[in-house]
């Protein structure tokens, strides 16, 4: 079962905007949830598919422009490609997680694949013009997956969604027993985003030169090797 301290993640954190790029990326954010509370509406785990696909975008976009920076400026990357190039890692094995637990249609395959080359072009510009906004948009991307997935979560708790079986291919890269089930998968992928949230707000506020570079970090699950399959 996952751990206490997984389920005591803060998921209610929210970095108030200062200035008017913040104040776009908070407004950019919340128009997307709109638009997704409609076309999903309480269908998280088909909601988690295609957004999930989204989500995998930033961390290689971030990660590349870092490298190709880092490498013109000859200087070091401070540890961020590593990272972002782990969240896009983690990001894709929720979403190959959750195309097992509800499967896509093919509508919502085309969908898929629009929303991420329209978000990929889009979130590549905007890392261009501003890197600070990009991880800002991540950040509050975050807070409300956070918000989805315990919505998520209260629904498996009253009943409304089967507490099925957990995936072999969640099992093995979180590292959970034979006898998780989807509310233990849950658990470790919100406390992922929280740890995205919080990360990507500390990338914004380091850009930004804000004095509050340093925030807390949500602890991250243990994951086991993604590309060591279990047998």
């Amino acid at each position: 079962m996952a751990t206490p301290k997984l389920q005591l993640v803060d998921v209610i954190r929210h970095v108030q905007p200062v200035g008017v790029a913040d104040r776009v990326a908070l407004g950019f954010t919340k128009a997307l949830r709109a638009v997704a509370d409609a076309f999903f509406a309480k269908r998280y785990g088909h909601r988690a598919i295609v957004l999930e696909t989204v989500a995998a975008v930033p961390g290689m976009v971030g990660a590349s422009m870092t490298h190709l920076r880092c490498l013109r400026r000859m200087c070091d990357d401070n540890g961020w490609i590593r990272i972002l190039m782990e969240e896009a890692e983690n990001e894709r094995m929720h979403l190959m997680t959750f195309i097992e637990v509800a499967q896509p249609s093919v509508f919502e395959r085309f969908i898929i694949l629009a929303v991420q080359w329209v978000f990929y072009v889009g979130f590549l510009a905007l890392y261009l013009v501003s890197p600070a906004t990009a991880h800002r948009v991540v950040g509050y991307f975050e807070e409300e997956a956070v918000i989805s997935y315990s919505q998520y979560l209260a629904q498996i708790d009253a009943g409304e969604v089967a507490n099925i079986p957990a995936p072999a291919i969640a099992r093995h890269y979180w590292m959970l027993p034979d006898n998780a089930t989807l509310r233990d998968v849950v658990l470790v992928v919100r406390a992922d985003e929280a740890h995205h949230r919080d990360v990507n707000h500390g990338f914004a506020n380091t850009l930004a030169g804000r004095s509050e570079a340093s925030t807390i970090v949500a602890p991250y699950p243990q994951k086991a090797d993604p590309m060591r399959r279990a047998a």
